[in-house]
């Protein structure tokens, strides 16, 4: 810019000075020329204006950074680092998630005459709605490899899935899940807890201490096989051929089941689901005999703000299952339709109000849900089942089951994010005499049970 100065200052004094020619110009018309050069100096300032500005030299610019001991520390940070991610990967750790659970529970049965702390306890007197599942203590390990396999291994002690069908086993689940060409259709196999209705079996997913009606009685504990994962935006299907309730066939025994599940997710706030069982089934009428049995559910869930809704409804049949056989000994076959349903509302953000209904028509060939048969032995004076008040009432109608219903209310607390406590009151009834008094060998309608549970998860 100063150059450019110049150089115009030069040119107007030699137009002014230089030549004797100029001198004879009028004043008039020098004026005219120092203004035109002067629109000709503005010009070219204009332009050099609009020009990019010179990159200031490397000297010039900032220099950001750390210290040398900075350095030093970032260094060892990094090296650090890769040695951790190296050893998780060498000893299997990469992709390994660990969670667990513990839930002691306290249960008062009225007819039963026990109150109590229960834990952990065996299922060697079999399973019954006032020990189900709970009173477990829960590990689970979930591993997912570079593949995207899912490797499932879930240890519960003696209140698990594997406790459930042969009264020993520590398992729950022990599944893997591989990829077909695509994270969203998968071969599963191995030991996989049934996956029918609304209710969850794991305390941290169960509002209630105890479980349904339909949950308890009418629904496999799992399936020991084969089958597909399939995801599609809003649909999941899952299907198996596998045993049921058996991780080994026994002989004479050879037919498996098929069991199906759909879920569709309508919206953020409520879906519903269709699950169903096709096979033979446990059936203890028989001592070594499986028979035909045909389950089939659907169920759906609402939730929304402070209020939860659930609902379920389930029909069954099971080949020679009833309770109670004909004139001639024949085992008839067992029946039944149910019912439950679960309102929940967060009257704070911690606390929750509960109340479920649920109602079994078992009334056929003298009563017999899903694998709940065999108890009719008139010579050592069993005729039902007493404690879970299933089948018809001993001192009545021998070919009439009882339909039973259920009541809950009760209250779930978050007392941190990893605890929480549970208080239940439970009212069991039915329109025949099936619950025995213990205290007298007498026979009610009905029975009452309070629960109590404390739930820690991690």
């Amino acid at each position: 810019m100063k150059n450019i100065r110049l150089t115009a200052l030069s040119v107007a004094l030699l137009a002014a000075f230089g030549a004797p020619g100029a001198m004879a110009q009028s004043n008039e018309e020098l004026l005219k020329e120092l203004k035109a050069l002067r629109a000709r100096v503005d010009e070219l300032e204009k332009k050099v204006a609009a020009q990019p500005a010179a990159k200031p030299t490397a000297a010039a610019e900032p220099k950001w950074g750390m210290t040398p001991e900075q350095v030093q520390d970032f260094n060892r940070i990094a090296v650090k680092t890769e040695a951790l991610e190296d050893s998780l990967e060498s000893q299997g750790y990469k992709g390994l998630k660990v969670t667990g659970f513990i839930e002691p529970v306290f249960i008062y049965n009225q007819r039963q005459d026990r109150a109590g702390f229960q834990f952990l306890n065996q299922q060697s007197d079999g399973y019954a709605y006032d020990t189900s599942f709970m009173g477990s203590a829960t590990i689970d390990f979930l591993k997912e490899t570079e593949s995207g396999t899912l490797w499932h291994l879930t240890l519960s002690p003696n209140r698990g899935v594997g406790a459930g069908i042969d009264g020993m086993s520590i398992v729950q689940e022990a599944s893997v899940s591989v990829p077909l060409g695509s994270l969203q259709t998968r071969l599963i196999a191995g030991q996989i807890p049934d996956w029918s209705g609304y209710e969850y079996q794991q305390p941290t997913l169960n509002p209630f201490t105890t479980h349904n009606l339909l949950y308890d009685f009418t629904l496999p504990f799992g399936y020991t096989g084969v089958g597909l994962d399939l995801k599609e935006g809003k649909w999941w299907v899952r299907t198996a051929i596998a045993n049921v309730n058996a991780p080994i066939r026994q002989a004479h025994e050879k037919s498996p089941v098929w069991a199906f599940r759909v879920d569709y997710a309508k919206g953020e706030f409520s879906g519903w689901g269709f699950a169903s069982l096709v096979g033979k089934s446990p059936n203890f009428n028989f001592e070594q005999k499986n028979t035909m049995a045909y389950l089939a559910e659907v169920d759906g869930y609402f939730t929304r703000g402070d209020m939860t809704l659930q609902g379920q409804l389930s029909v069954g049949k099971q080949k020679e299952g009833a309770i109670t056989p004909d004139a001639d000994g024949n085992w008839r076959d067992s029946q039944w339709v149910g019912l439950s349903g679960l309102a929940g509302y967060m009257i704070t953000p911690r606390l929750q109000g509960l109340v479920r209904a649920d109602y079994i028509k078992n009334d056929k060939n003298g009563g017999g849900l899903y694998t709940y048969n065999g108890y009719y032995d008139p010579d050592n004076g069993s005729y039902n089942d007493s404690r879970n008040g299933i089948g018809p009432d001993p001192a009545g109608d021998l070919n009439r089951g009882a339909n039973r219903y259920a009541i809950s209310l009760g209250l779930k607390y978050a007392f941190d994010k990893a605890t929480t406590v549970k208080l239940e009151y439970r009212l069991d009834g039915a329109d025949r005499a099936v619950f025995e008094d213990v205290t007298d060998g007498s026979f009610k309608k009905n029975n009452s049970l309070i629960g109590a549970s404390m739930v820690v998860a991690f």
